[in-house]
């Protein structure tokens, strides 16, 4: 199911949220999403080789693969970019992630070269042209993986956050937006307590997003964030959590 995010007649956002159908219950629920600006195409974190087909295809009606300009890693688990070999083939696309993950990605393709079609993106972010746009690559290393990257587009005013925002929910429900956050917070505290690494650096992302002109969080799994107050609710709620290494101690390294 596409579900559109923005759309002002040139400039569209969609989220694709069943990919993962309920038949895979055994595979972890993920979110991919196409950002459209005329005659040019990026898709964000596209998924593995369960979203290919259905993405493929998904896509055509709002835009055709044949003419992506990039597909844009977060970061370089499975769920985000397995599927990087079957896009490399029926593309032209290039693919943009974390320099310190550019020669990761041949271990999901043949192993042909396609250094040519690589861009790592440096640490400290980039502006990525987009036909009349230009997308930010926003750094956000450690959230959870020390080379990774959300994407905010200031023209939706949406921000991509990757796995930052995760949670873990029905399918049905992560097509739908947050409605209450205090009711959400359980279906996101354990993850994020996980697999965010330190509480300095969610603060530091914090004061950075905090700059930007923010309408919308849509993460890489589960529900997204909409509206400035439920987007601030959510910054200030990761802002002040002890996750990670804070909560680690001599009882988590002990010999089995």
């Amino acid at each position: 199911m596409a579900v559109e995010l923005y759309n002002d007649g040139k400039h569209v956002c969609l989220a694709f949220y069943d990919l993962v159908n309920e038949e895979a219950e055994h595979a972890v629920q993920s979110n991919q999403f196409l950002v459209v600006d005329g005659d040019h195409g990026a898709l964000i974190d596209p998924g593995g080789n369960m979203t290919y087909n259905g993405l493929l295809m998904g896509m055509q009606r709002f835009f055709p693969s044949r003419n992506l300009d990039y597909i844009l890693a977060s970061h370089p688990d499975p769920d985000i970019i397995a599927s990087l070999n079957k896009w490399m083939v029926t593309t032209n696309a290039r693919v943009l992630i974390s320099k310190l993950w550019t020669r990761f990605l041949p271990h999901f393709t043949t192993g042909r070269d396609y250094s040519a079609r690589t861009i790592g993106i440096p640490d400290e972010g980039m502006l990525i042209p987009l036909g009349a746009s230009k997308l930010k690559a926003l750094p956000a290393h450690f959230m959870h993986s020390e080379g990774n990257f959300q994407f905010y587009d200031p023209v939706s005013r949406i921000l991509f956050s990757g796995d930052l925002g995760a949670s873990l929910v029905d399918h049905d429900v992560a097509s739908r937006p947050v409605k209450d956050f205090d009711a959400h917070l359980p279906f996101m505290e354990g993850f994020h307590r996980r697999y965010m690494v330190s509480n300095k650096i969610l603060r530091l992302w914090a004061g950075m997003v905090r700059t930007l002109d923010i309408e919308m969080i849509v993460p890489q799994h589960g529900a997204r964030f909409v509206g400035k107050a439920m987007c601030n609710r959510f910054i200030d709620w990761v802002e002040n959590l002890q996750c990670g290494v804070d909560l680690m101690d001599e009882r988590n390294y002990r010999a089995p």
